[in-house]
């Protein structure tokens, strides 16, 4: 499905349907509500048989996101609230409904206006049913996020994202809302005391309707951590199984030295539609003692990226060969609440622009009831 180019961070940003007269909701955002009804309804039941034998159950959680952003583009201004609510329902013990949805607009001024307009815009991030098999993998079936590289599913939510624009290959080989729908295996294991291994296989399928779009293909991802120098080597891949049917293959690392709080990550992808590669660094400057009272709550992030067009045309990627440096400084308030901020210059053929955002994100995580004897 095409989407349209929202705002100044084209792959992030995905356009939903218009504000309704009236507050009227579309007719497939009730279906979604009704789904996430019936699974709530089912896990209730589910969980009711179980008690009966189990002496300890696990409960429900409710998590949310939420965060009020505002990025600049060669200084139009946006304005772009967030809420991302997230279930976590466990059936027993080996079964798991996760949920995560997001609710956003992208609200700017339209030319010859002072008045802020957008529209509302909704994404089924994942919807899934998981079965812990074993201690060594987890089947799932639903719509999950694809599981190529490392941003789309450890990085992407604004609570967790130390930079609140996007690198500039994520839409490659994640479909068009970064999701699959279909089934899942995945799970780690060690190869021995000082080497682990993850993976992760796919098979999604071709579903058009907005907000629970998805790509038909296939793929997988691998990694090997070394807990000692606390590193992440992987490689991902994907066959596309229709259009073109291409390959995408990427490389990923992340780091975090041992003796200082410092994050180093970064990801390379190819594919037909272009190429490119992003490398951050993240720091807390805690550990400087003469500073510590006064910035242990600060900190310190860059990232550079670079964007290469490829021989197939998007409607998601630059459209030229792109360049993007970007500084940010964050101020944790407590764990869960912190301030953010960063300024970038991206340098491309059609046009070289400033692009900075402020703004404030918020996380809460709650129990649904309490743990207890049957």
């Amino acid at each position: 499905m095409a989407r349209q180019d929202c705002s100044f961070d084209r792959a992030r940003y995905r356009c939903g349907d218009p504000v309704f007269p009236g507050g009227s909701i579309p007719l497939r955002l009730e279906r979604i509500v009704l789904a996430l009804t019936l699974l709530l309804t089912l896990a209730s039941s589910l969980r009711a048989q179980s008690e009966d034998s189990d002496t300890q159950h696990p409960v429900p959680i409710f998590s949310a996101g939420m965060g009020f952003i505002t990025p600049f583009e060669g200084g139009q201004p946006h304005l772009d609230p967030l809420i991302s609510p997230i279930f976590l329902i466990p059936i027993g013990d080996r079964w798991l409904i996760e949920s995560r949805d997001t609710f956003e607009s992208d609200l700017s001024t339209p030319p010859g206006s002072d008045t802020f307009r957008g529209v509302v815009q909704k994404e089924v991030d994942y919807l899934q049913l998981d079965f812990i098999a074993n201690p060594y993998m987890t089947v799932t079936i639903g719509r999950y996020l694809t599981p190529f590289g490392i941003f789309n599913e450890r990085l992407y939510p604004i609570w967790i994202r130390d930079l609140q624009s996007d690198p500039l290959i994520l839409p490659i080989a994640t479909g068009p809302s970064n999701a699959g729908t279909g089934g899942m295996v995945r799970g780690g294991f060690s190869i021995s005391p000082k080497v682990e291994m993850n993976y992760a296989a796919y098979y999604s399928t071709l579903i058009a309707v907005s907000p629970v779009d998805s790509d038909r293909s296939a793929g997988g991802r691998v990694g090997i951590f070394l807990p000692d120098q606390r590193l992440e080597i992987g490689g991902s891949f994907q066959h596309l199984l229709q259009d073109e049917r291409s390959n995408s293959f990427g490389f990923h690392f992340a780091w975090q030295p041992p003796p200082i709080p410092l994050d180093l990550r970064g990801e390379y992808a190819r594919s037909s539609r272009g190429s490119g590669y992003w490398i951050e660094s993240a720091y807390r400057l805690g550990q400087i003692a003469a500073a510590q009272d006064y910035l242990r709550h600060v900190q310190v992030v860059a990232r550079v990226q670079q964007f290469f067009v490829g021989s197939l045309p998007s409607e998601v990627l630059p459209t030229a060969n792109t360049q993007e440096f970007e500084f940010g400084l964050n101020y944790y308030f407590h764990d869960n609440l912190r301030a953010v901020s960063s300024f970038g210059r991206q340098f491309s053929s059609i046009g070289n622009v400033n692009v900075w955002t402020v703004g404030i994100t918020y996380r809460i995580v709650t129990p649904i009831g309490h743990a207890g004897s049957s």
